[in-house]
């Protein structure tokens, strides 16, 4: 069963900022990849927005491409910019709050 599902075609030229809009007061995402393995998403945070603090089974990456966000990965606060990554480690409790705007790359890979 291929579990591929990928609404961009292969071969194209993305620019990661341009494919998602900002929302006031709002979380925008979209998918890049979708893969039985793991998955790529485009995530647009407006100003206080984020993700409450929860786990995953399997080890995620933030790649932050505009503005600013605090991360915090089991109990400590990471402060992230435009250019800069972090992983978050699986069965780790983690959340993210949009200290401006901020756009990310989120790749997760399943073991």
């Amino acid at each position: 069963m291929n579990l591929n599902i990928n609404p961009f075609q292969p071969g194209t030229i993305l620019n990661f900022n341009d494919l998602v809009e900002y929302s006031s007061g709002g979380v925008v995402s979209k998918q890049v990849i979708k893969a039985e393995k793991g998955n790529v998403t485009l995530f647009a945070f407006d100003a206080g927005q984020g993700l409450s603090e929860h786990s995953a089974p399997f080890d995620a990456l933030v790649q932050v491409i505009d503005g600013s966000v605090q991360v915090m990965i089991g109990g400590n606060p990471f402060e992230l910019k435009a250019g800069e990554s972090i992983i978050m480690p699986a069965n780790i409790p983690h959340s993210l709050k949009a200290i401006t705007a901020f756009k990310m790359i989120l790749i997760m890979i399943r073991a």
